[in-house]
């Protein structure tokens, strides 16, 4: 096994002890959810408006306390992006997978879903279960751009000596000062969301030695560019 550099090492201690302490207080959330459903099961059916306003309140905090095991579940994903299993891997089959998990989905609203492999690109390495999570969340994103209906294309390249996948959407697109925060923790435009979601995956793209770019504009829509490094033939 090759040694860890003293950085990736400490990198990985602090994101060992941040995990265990967000999945404590994942815990203590988790046993005042129960509680909160408890308390609710007392108002079931309230009499009073004394009860009636009670009842508003629990079901409130209730829905905060998922809020917050949501939030503290994205944490430990970011947090915990480091060691991964990679493998030679035709990319062009993990995104085919993908598309065709959220195709049916996205065609109910409204937002049709074109995708242009191109055959006999280099490999990649790649793991892919981890790079299934970037593209979930690319493609929610862009599903969430497109309230009205819309497309969302994908397709891939080879540039020199990288693979390029691009991911298009026709959604509302978003100005520059926030396209130049997008992959910073806690940003986000969607209401309720972490803001966690492409911080993270912009870390697995990293973890892979890859990149991960954004060209947006307000009302024509947004473009996600993912390099990665093939593999070379032996």
């Amino acid at each position: 096994m090759t040694p860890r550099d003293p950085a990736t090492q400490q990198y990985l201690e602090l994101a060992e002890l941040a995990g265990g302490f967000i999945h404590e207080i994942k815990n203590h959330i988790n046993t005042l959810s129960l509680n909160l459903q408890l308390l609710a099961e007392d108002f079931e059916n309230p009499q009073t408006p004394r009860e009636r306003k009670a009842l508003d309140r629990v079901t409130k905090l209730s829905g905060e306390c998922r809020r917050l095991v949501e939030l503290s579940n994205d944490f430990l994903r970011f947090a915990r992006v480091a060691d991964l299993q990679r493998t030679p891997t035709v990319l062009a089959d993990v995104v085919t997978r993908m598309v065709d998990f959220l195709a049916p989905t996205a065609r109910i609203q409204g937002v049709e879903i074109d995708w242009y492999p191109t055959a006999d690109l280099p490999l990649v390495s790649l793991d892919a279960e981890m790079f299934e999570k970037v593209l979930l969340n690319l493609m929610l994103n862009a599903e969430d751009a497109m309230p009205d209906g819309g497309t969302l294309t994908l397709q891939q390249r080879a540039e020199g000596s990288q693979v390029v996948l691009d991911v298009i959407d026709t959604g509302a697109g978003m100005d520059a000062a926030l396209a130049d925060r997008i992959f910073q923790p806690f940003v986000t435009t969607k209401p309720g969301g972490t803001g966690l979601g492409l911080a993270t995956a912009q870390k697995i793209v990293l973890a892979h030695g890859g990149t991960i770019e954004v060209q947006s504009e307000p009302g024509r829509g947004t473009k996600f560019t993912i390099r990665l490094s093939a593999v070379r033939a032996e």
